[in-house]
């Protein structure tokens, strides 16, 4: 059950203010469409989606087990931050 509550906190969490509810706030916006229709449409595409990350996480798990995936993304993601400081830094927008 804690893995339940873990899993389901951190991706909603995660979920928080990105480009997905972004684009969900804006279609309920439009008055053309139910608001039930956008959380209906809404919904499944963030099961169809949790469902793809699941089946290619277990697939990556058994092909890449032997490589250290938590330091590799988390060297990806110091990368990409220094990228972005550097560009910036660069711009003179401080």
């Amino acid at each position: 059950m804690l893995g339940l509550i873990t899993v389901a906190l951190t991706i909603f969490l995660a979920e928080l203010g990105d480009k997905t509810q972004l684009a969900t706030l804006l279609f309920a916006t439009d008055s053309k469409y139910s608001p039930w229709l956008i959380f209906i449409a809404a919904s499944t595409a963030l099961v169809a989606s949790s469902a793809l990350a699941v089946i290619l996480g277990t697939a990556a798990e058994r092909y890449l087990s032997m490589l250290p995936l938590k330091l590799i993304s988390g060297l990806g993601f110091t990368a990409i931050g220094l990228f972005m400081i550097v560009g910036h830094v660069r711009s003179g927008a401080m």
